[in-house]
């Protein structure tokens, strides 16, 4: 009997970590914005979408192998096949055809304008009507149909910058080389305790319908098959509705933003 029992241990014990290591090794590319990912103090890497990707491995029995990249090679990677996921992510329909995205946030785009710009520059079209005034954004960013629309109508005018990453763009802003940027919740909030850009800017919100952008993580559909993609949105539920996906929020940014972020 004795015998019996330590077998059936020793069965159910390999048949918990097999399933333990259905996840498998897994490569993920992490891009530097705001909050969702920035050195601390130290130099180390940190930020809410390390925070959620740590937890799903951790829940879920996975290694994620991070790397840090640029948004367009981490883009390319994805569609080559040679990335398994990434973060902080929307869905849009050329996205849906390579990648499947698991949501964690719901954001909202908004315009840092520079303290310089003219006071009555309030909206879209006082933008527009002002041809001395260029914008920034990142390349391969997506912000919304409203703002997206807005952009090519700038860009038709050659108004808009591309930077290949958040701290190039951050740059651009600081020197005058734009009078503006596209940034995120998770962007500009940072900005608010940077003693080297508080103040130079103020924040507007122009999206008339308050357009939610959903992101998360996001699923190469030649790496990660549909069973698989499943159980990372089972983890990701689990995490929300017990807590954890809030926790997370609030160790980057204040109570009030972090609840906001996660309703959707």
């Amino acid at each position: 009997m004795l015998v019996r029992l330590i077998l059936c241990s020793a069965l159910l014990g390999l048949g918990g970590a097999a399933a333990a290591e259905n996840c498998g090794h897994l490569r993920s590319a992490f891009y530097e914005y705001g909050a969702f990912y920035y050195k601390a103090a130290d130099g180390s890497w940190t930020g809410i979408d390390k925070d959620v990707v740590d937890e799903v491995a951790r829940r879920m029995g996975c290694v994620i192998e991070a790397s840090t990249d640029s948004r367009v090679r981490i883009w390319a990677g994805l569609v080559a096949g040679s990335l398994d996921m990434s973060v902080s992510a929307m869905a849009t329909p050329d996205r849906e055809k390579f990648a499947r995205v698991v949501p964690y946030i719901a954001e909202h785009n908004y315009v840092l304008l520079h303290k310089d710009v003219s006071d009555s520059v309030r909206s879209m079209d006082d933008f527009l009507a002002d041809p001395s005034i260029k914008i920034g954004v990142i390349k391969s960013f997506r912000h919304g149909k409203v703002y997206d629309a807005w952009l090519d109508r700038l860009r038709a005018q050659g108004r808009v910058y591309e930077a290949p990453d958040y701290p190039a763009l951050l740059r651009l802003f600081k020197v005058g080389r734009v009078q503006a940027m596209m940034a995120l919740s998770v962007g500009w909030y940072p900005l608010v305790k940077h003693q080297q850009v508080a103040g130079s800017y103020r924040v507007m919100d122009w999206s008339p319908q308050k357009e939610a952008l959903v992101g998360g993580l996001i699923l190469s559909r030649q790496r990660v098959d549909a069973a698989m993609a499943a159980r990372f949105s089972q983890t990701i539920r689990a995490m929300r509705e017990d807590g954890t996906l809030k926790r997370i929020f609030e160790r980057h940014l204040d109570p009030e933003l972090a609840a906001r972020l996660i309703n959707f």
